[in-house]
């Protein structure tokens, strides 16, 4: 029997923490006395390798073999995380492409999915652009990146380190906001050329293009649609097989980034990564203990409510095998079978709801995006404006749908987001550290709103079993 190595996410923890412990060593004791003492009189020439003026004397002329080796160690940790984020931009763009196309051809043909079809894609995005607001809500009031918990002299020192490419981002922004109008910026979303908003990465005219063409496979043939869906759903699986052969490399990643992070940030950025986690967490249970309950119970018939204990028992198993498996997808079957057979949902609208929430509905992704992207323009003291969170919700709605369904996957859409509101991408080594732990969270509220859908479009049908018919039912099966 081949003996199971450490499982993945104690790999990154593991990578985590040793990377803190690099990166506190590095801020706390490799100071300019420090470089001066292995013959470094200019660190940040030598870090660079910049020349010195001709006819001047060599400020760094005596480094050394240590200095040298810390050159080396700063270089190839460096380029361990860029090599990762460059891999996952590689990754972004095609899986968001053929994961939507796959999510929206699923539907079958729209002329035929009916009233079932159009309520169920309703109170999909609608709970999901619910728990986006939720989440950006929570961020902007806490504020885990701001200067409460991070001090302005590191949030100035993170900027001096990432001033080339933050400032680039933050101009270019500043430039589409001064020179279009929110008019001609939702005429931007609709691309010109499909193929160069592709090759450029311009993620909200992917998301348009895939949704689009989605939509154009439900409107041919059957049989033509098909070749082209399942060709896309192949490609979409081998593009999760690279998502989980990259996120093999996380822990080195997550070393190599959170050493350069503390490095600069020192242990300021720790006391915000917790309070991150906290608002996150606080978010997810919002919506699962409040939003969902008060949703079905809204929306639920007077003489058959979903109440707040019926809806958790029935769904305990699928909740629980949520928080161990971090994946819809997984989780789907006993989801099924927990709206079916424990909540008395009809078979009919559990078969269509359900598989379609694993693929599209993702309120706790949408909210942990919301979340995360204002952290780390917090973090970085880029100031958001309104336009850039209305994009924040708008795109984590969208792209939770492209979601890959696997433990990890929700980094690569973080990518999307952050480049999107022209915040530093590297700013996803603080969140990697805590992914895991959060991807349980967000997939228990995913798999809860999958369940909770069905239930309500089931109650609008006449097809949902009431408390006592349940276990009536549930009482025929045993005795059978």
């Amino acid at each position: 029997m081949k003996k199971k190595g450490i499982a993945l996410h104690w790999q990154i923890t593991i990578g985590l923490v040793l990377g803190i412990i690099a990166g506190v060593v590095a801020n706390q004791l490799w100071t300019t006395a420090t470089w001066a003492a292995v013959g470094v009189n200019d660190s940040a020439a030598y870090m660079a390798g910049t020349r010195h003026a001709p006819g001047t004397a060599d400020p760094n002329a005596e480094a050394g073999v240590v200095a040298v080796t810390v050159k080396f160690a700063s270089s190839l940790t460096d380029f361990v995380g860029k090599l990762f984020l460059r891999c996952l931009r590689f990754i972004a763009v095609p899986i968001v492409l053929f994961s939507l196309v796959v999510g929206v051809a699923s539907l079958g043909d729209p002329r035929k999915l009916g009233r079932i079809g159009t309520k169920t894609l309703m109170w999909f995005i609608l709970t999901t652009v619910a728990a986006a607001v939720i989440g950006l809500g929570l961020s902007n009031a806490v504020k885990p990146g701001g200067d409460a918990f991070v001090s302005p002299e590191k949030r100035v020192e993170l900027l001096a380190a990432q001033a080339a490419g933050a400032q680039s981002r933050i101009a270019a922004g500043e430039k589409i906001r001064s020179e279009a109008s929110v008019w001609q910026q939702l005429i931007d979303v609709v691309p010109a050329n499909p193929f160069a908003a592709l090759a450029s990465g311009e993620m909200l005219q992917v998301v348009f293009l895939s949704v689009t063409l989605g939509l154009g496979l439900t409107m041919i043939p059957r049989g033509k649609s098909d070749v082209v869906v399942r060709v896309c759903d192949g490609v979409q699986d081998a593009l999760i097989l690279l998502v989980r052969a990259l996120m093999t490399l996380a822990p080195y990643a997550v070393f190599a980034l959170m050493a350069k992070t503390v490095a600069g940030l020192g242990l300021d950025v720790l006391g915000a990564l917790l309070v991150y986690c906290l608002v996150v967490l606080a978010g997810l249970a919002l919506v699962l203990t409040v939003m969902y309950p008060t949703f079905l119970w809204a929306l639920t018939p007077r003489g058959n409510k979903v109440g707040f204990k019926r809806f958790f028992r029935a769904l305990a198993p699928a909740q629980l095998l949520a928080i161990s498996s971090s994946s819809s997808a997984a989780t789907l079957p006993v989801t099924m079978e927990c709206a079916r057979d424990r909540l008395g949902v009809a078979d009919e609208i559990t078969s269509f709801v359900c598989p379609l929430g694993a693929t599209v509905n993702m309120a706790g992704t949408a909210l942990y995006q919301a979340v995360a992207a204002t952290f780390v323009a917090q973090l970085y003291g880029i100031q958001l404006t309104l336009t850039d969170q209305a994009s924040i919700v708008m795109l984590a709605t969208l792209i939770a749908v492209g979601s890959p369904g696997v433990p990890g996957g929700s980094i690569v859409m973080m990518v999307i987001v952050l480049e999107s509101i022209g915040v530093p991408p590297e700013g996803i080594a603080v969140l990697m550290a805590v992914d895991r732990v959060l991807d349980m969270g967000r997939t228990v509220v995913n798999i809860s709103g999958d369940a909770a859908v069905a239930a309500v479009v089931a109650a609008s049908e006449g097809k949902l079993l009431t408390e006592a018919e349940v276990r009536a039912a549930a009482a025929a099966v045993e005795a059978a």
